[in-house]
């Protein structure tokens, strides 16, 4: 037998159709093994990780016209119960979440669980906040109690949370071309995550859609050395230190260049 994982990661995939259709959530799960299986082949001997692709058990119940956002509670809430599945089947080990579309909002929610270290969210899903207002700076966003992913932290334009990001490692990728959900709302929750913790980073592939697909392999590369990089206390790839270190905006809008991945490691 291997040696017992010394850490996890999560991946959590999209919605598939609006709506959540099974049919389209079987599709979005199918969409994400790739990058899951990319995940599983790079760990070592040395720093033996485990990964796992989360099924959605509330979250895949909706069907078409349900309401988004209570889809997407339902997909964060599934990925905490991944979560403390983890820690009872493994250990105290440290988990990275990995998600696309939906369930890249998921896994920005369930980060306020302990054993989260570091966040993913591939072209998160965001929407306009109910008023008209979009995901971003909002005022009086300051500190709430708790880390949880519920209400706290929310601005009043019913931002996404971001207190649950504190000392987490993030990294949020989107597309240029995103005609599913405009690319600027996820720069502006960035741009309020930075404010409560450093270590937020946000890159921008160019001319790529809401999926990611035209630049599949870069994204894979780059989240794999992020994920494996905090998890493991490796060196992180010079595009992600300068990202993290930059001030806003240039770390929210790093641009991911094309073959980015072919040398690393």
């Amino acid at each position: 037998m291997g040696r017992a994982p010394h850490a996890a990661v999560l991946v959590l995939p999209g919605g598939g159709s609006p709506g959540g259709a099974r049919g389209g959530s079987v599709l979005a799960a199918a969409s994400a093994l790739p990058l899951a299986r990319r995940l599983g082949r790079a760990t070592s001997d040395d720093d033996p990780v485990v990964t796992h692709l989360v099924h959605y058990r509330n979250g895949r119940r909706h069907r078409p016209g349900a309401d988004a956002a209570r889809r997407t509670a339902d997909c964060a809430a599934d990925a905490e119960e991944a979560v403390t599945e983890v820690v009872r089947r493994y250990g105290d080990i440290p988990v990275c979440l990995v998600g696309t579309d939906v369930g890249a909002l998921a896994a920005l929610r369930a980060a306020g669980h302990e054993a989260v270290v570091s966040a993913v969210a591939l072209g998160p899903l965001l929407r306009t906040a109910p008023d008209g207002h979009r995901n971003g700076p909002a005022e009086g966003d300051g500190p709430a109690a708790g880390n949880g992913s519920g209400s706290a932290g929310r601005s009043g334009d019913g931002a996404e949370p971001v207190q649950q990001l504190r000392g987490r490692d993030v990294l949020i990728v989107h597309g240029t071309n995103d005609t599913r959900c405009d690319p600027e709302l996820s720069f502006r929750l960035a741009e309020r995550a930075k404010k409560v913790n450093t270590r937020v980073c946000r890159f921008e592939v160019h001319t790529d859609g809401h999926g990611l697909r035209g630049y599949a392999a870069e994204v894979a590369a780059l989240t794999e050395d992020f994920a494996l990089g905090t998890l493991c206390g490796r060196d992180l790839c010079r595009p992600l230190t300068d990202a993290l270190a930059a001030p806003p905006p240039l770390g929210l809008r790093m641009p991911l260049a094309s073959g980015f991945g072919k040398n690393l490691r």
